[in-house]
């Protein structure tokens, strides 16, 4: 497979590509998360994958493919993006601890003849948590770079998660196995 380039610096999707051994560079879009009003919950990764991608696109020299991504967390019809401090994590947390949410990742992987968008949906069902637990959490982990406030690969998602129905690498920011096989149909 040909070199690919990563549209992200998050460091759980170069992990995941590395594991897959696929071969690529990391050009992180700086798109700012502009969602236009009126988009339904399960359209926003998708919109904001193909943004990315096509910021990236636009620096890139050649016909290189893209490959770009972002994930959400939604409860009900909340979207839960990524906290802005301790205080929001918390709150979130507490939202999800519990129930069951979606983990919805939208994919966009282009370059300059073709594009192919997507989203992944994983439900996850959290265990109830208590105040004491979500502290714990929130002051050794930091997880203020995570949407919903939590990342299953971290001791939050070993002990706190009851179940989870699809893709856990979804979860991690990216479901690595589909994206492989659109890639080879790319």
């Amino acid at each position: 497979m040909d070199r690919i380039i990563l549209a992200s610096a998050s460091p759980r999707r170069k992990q995941l590509l590395e594991w897959a051994e696929i071969p690529f560079d990391v050009v992180p879009s700086d798109y700012e998360e502009l969602i236009p009003d009126g988009m339904s919950i399960s359209e926003i990764p998708v919109f904001l994958a193909s943004q990315k991608a096509a910021m990236v696109r636009k620096q890139t020299a050649g016909n290189k493919i893209i490959l770009a991504a972002d994930t959400i967390v939604a409860l009900d019809q909340q979207v839960l993006g990524k906290p802005q401090d301790r205080a929001d994590a918390i709150r979130m947390l507490s939202l999800l601890s519990g129930n069951t949410h979606h983990v919805i990742t939208g994919v966009a992987i282009t370059n300059n003849k073709k594009e192919i968008l997507f989203a992944e949906t994983t439900r996850v069902r959290f265990h109830r948590l208590c105040l004491a637990e979500i502290e714990h959490y929130v002051d050794n982990y930091r997880p203020y770079d995570k949407a919903g406030a939590y990342a299953i690969q971290e001791w939050i998602g070993v002990t706190g998660i009851h179940s989870i129905d699809g893709d856990f690498y979804n979860v991690m920011g990216l479901p690595v196995s589909r994206v492989i096989q659109e890639l080879k149909s790319f």
